[in-house]
C-alpha cells in the first residue's frame, strides 16, 4: 500500500472541527436542498428523442469535439440572452475558472464580492493580475478599493444571486461604478437563470444592462437540469477564450446528447410561467413565517436559515431528515464561523404539506 499518511492530518483538521464532508446517496425524502428550482430533473422534463447524438465527443472542440449541434445551441443561447455570441463550457467552474484565468493579465486589477463562488476565485488565483475583494454588496467599499488599487485593465466580478445568501446583487449601482472607473463587469447568473425574470432570462436582462456588462455566465447544472456553461460576451472575447482559456483548450468537449439537452433546456425554462410564479408563493410563504432561528432575507428559492456552530446545525438538519425533509447543513469553512447555516432550497414542485412541515419543525 502506497504510504497516505500525510493525507490524516488535514482530515483529522477536518474531524475535530466536526466538519469532514462525505458524500450521501438520495434517499426519498422531501428535497429542500437541490438547485432543482423549477423541478426540470425532478418531472424528467428534459427528454431528447435524437437517437443520432453520439454518448461521447472525442475530443476537445480545437480538435476532434466541435459539432454543428454545439454551434446551434451556441446561437440559440446567445440569441435568447440578447448576446452577440455564447461558448459553451462543460460546467459553470470550467467557465469561471477559464474566463478569469485567462482575460485578466499581469499588471490588470480584479475587484470581486467577498462571497462569490469558489469558482471564480480560483480563476483569479490562476491568473496574474492582483486582486482585492470588497465588502459583501457594498459599494462604497467597492469604490474605496478601486481608488486605493487600480492597475491596468479594471475587472469588477461578482454573482447576480448568492448560492449561500440567496440575495441579489445591486446590479445597476455597479454598472454605474464599473461606467465610472471604465472597469469591465463579470456577472455569474448560475442561480439566476431560470429563475429570475419573466422568461427565467437573469438578472442581467431583466434589469436590461445586456449592452453593459462584459461577460456574463450562466450555467445549466441548476434550474436548467442538464451539465455545462456557457460565457456570454462580444466576438473579440469568444475568440480569444477559444485560443487561451484553458479550461476549455485541453478539456473533452460535451457530448451530443448533453449539448441537446442544455437546447432542450432552453426551448422549455422560458415558457415555464406557472413554476416561477409557484416558487414566489414558497418564498413568500417561508419569509413571513417566524422561525426559531435567525433567517436571511432572500426574494430567492434559497433561503438561510442561521444556527452557529457545526455541531448544532448538523444536529438540526438531522432531527429534519428524521422527519423526511432533505435539508442540509452548511458548514464552517465553506461559510464564516459563526454563519454556519441551514440552506433550505425551495422548488416548484414542493407541496404545501412539506412547505408546513418545514417551517412547523423550525418554530
Amino acid at each position: 500500500m502506497y504510504p497516505d499518511d500525510f493525507l490524516q492530518k488535514k482530515l483529522n483538521e477536518r474531524i475535530s472541527h466536526d466538519a469532514l464532508r462525505s458524500l450521501r446517496l438520495p434517499d426519498g425524502k422531501a428535497d429542500f436542498c437541490s438547485n432543482d428550482y423549477l423541478g426540470m430533473v425532478h418531472d424528467r422534463k428534459i427528454i431528447t428523442h435524437d437517437t443520432d447524438n453520439a454518448s461521447g465527443s472525442t475530443g476537445s472542440r480545437l480538435l476532434a469535439g466541435n459539432h454543428p449541434l454545439t454551434e446551434t445551441v451556441e446561437k440559440q443561447i446567445a440569441s435568447f440572452h440578447q448576446a452577440p455570441t455564447a461558448l459553451l463550457f462543460n460546467s459553470g467552474y470550467d467557465a469561471n475558472l477559464g474566463l478569469l484565468s485567462c482575460v485578466p493579465q499581469k499588471g490588470d486589477t480584479i475587484y470581486y464580492d467577498q462571497l462569490c463562488h469558489a469558482s471564480i476565485r480560483d480563476g483569479m488565483r490562476l491568473s496574474f493580475a492582483q486582486s482585492f475583494s470588497f465588502v459583501h454588496n457594498d459599494m462604497n467599499d467597492l469604490e474605496k478599493k478601486i481608488q486605493q488599487h487600480a492597475s491596468g485593465n479594471l475587472f469588477i466580478v461578482t454573482e447576480s444571486v448568492f448560492s449561500m445568501d440567496g440575495d441579489i446583487c445591486p446590479l445597476s449601482n455597479l454598472v454605474a461604478i464599473s461606467q465610472r472607473y471604465n472597469a469591465h463587469l463579470i456577472i455569474d447568473e448560475a442561480h439566476a437563470t431560470g429563475v429570475i425574470g419573466e422568461e427565467g432570462e437573469g438578472l442581467v436582462q431583466q434589469q436590461q444592462y445586456q449592452h453593459s456588462v462584459f461577460a456574463r455566465v450562466h450555467t445549466f447544472g441548476k434550474a436548467c437540469g442538464c451539465h455545462g456553461a456557457v460565457v456570454l460576451g462580444s466576438a473579440s472575447l469568444r475568440s480569444y477564450l477559444i485560443n487561451f482559456a484553458r479550461s476549455l483548450i485541453y478539456s473533452t468537449a460535451l457530448p451530443e446528447h448533453a449539448v441537446a439537452a442544455i437546447g432542450e433546456s432552453y426551448r422549455l425554462f422560458p415558457g415555464m410561467h406557472t413554476q416561477r410564479a409557484k416558487l414566489k408563493v414558497l418564498v413568500q410563504r417561508f419569509q413571513e413565517a417566524n422561525l426559531a432561528y435567525e433567517k436571511l432575507i432572500s426574494f430567492t428559492p434559497i433561503q438561510a436559515v442561521i444556527v452557529p456552530g457545526n455541531e448544532a446545525v448538523k444536529h438540526l438538519a438531522m432531527q429534519l431528515q428524521d422527519i423526511g425533509l432533505d435539508v442540509r447543513p452548511i458548514l464552517y469553512p465553506t461559510v464564516p464561523k459563526g454563519k454556519e447555516r441551514l440552506r433550505i432550497v425551495l422548488h416548484a414542485f414542493n407541496t404545501d404539506d412539506e412547505m408546513e412541515k418545514l417551517i412547523t419543525c423550525l418554530q
